[in-house]
């Protein structure tokens, strides 16, 4: 089911919360997916705009195509168009888990201002063990193929 952003509060504390681009969907977010869902608790698919995706690289199926794809992955209960940031995403759901893939740690973890609002919130930050790909290096590997 797609929520509306006025939609998130009425699943406060009901859920865990994945986000990204997934622009293309692969195996590693399939695996993404399937441990989130292992937690015990709904899952909501927060898909990040066309704006965030074209920073990386030139967006291949836009958010709505995004969406309608997601919403059709049975270890995933909802979707999230997001046209807000992550940090207001967590403010409005208040998920119960946010969950991020393991390639974050290398990061850093997630950004500051989410990783406070989950600590003042009492949310739960999990890195789940399930990067297999990268959109990004697909599409990069893609590209390369085309040339060649």
């Amino acid at each position: 089911m797609i929520l509306s952003t006025n939609q998130l509060e009425l699943y406060a504390n009901k859920l865990a919360l994945v986000d990204g681009g997934f622009d293309p969907i692969h195996d590693g977010h399939i695996n993404y997916f399937r441990e989130a869902r292992q937690l015990g608790v709904p899952v909501l698919c927060n898909v990040a705009p066309d704006s965030w995706t074209s920073s990386k690289h030139k967006v291949l199926l836009n958010q709505e195509q995004r969406g309608v794809v997601l919403d059709s992955i049975k270890y995933l209960d909802f979707v999230h168009l997001s046209s807000i940031s992550t940090a207001e995403v967590i403010q409005l759901l208040k998920p119960r888990y946010y969950l991020k893939g393991d390639d974050w740690l290398m990061r850093g973890g997630v950004p500051e201002v989410e990783e406070s609002l989950c600590r003042n919130l009492g949310i739960e930050i999990r890195y789940l063990q399930t990067v297999t790909n990268s959109s990004s290096k697909l599409l990069q590997n893609w590209s390369v193929d085309l040339e060649s």
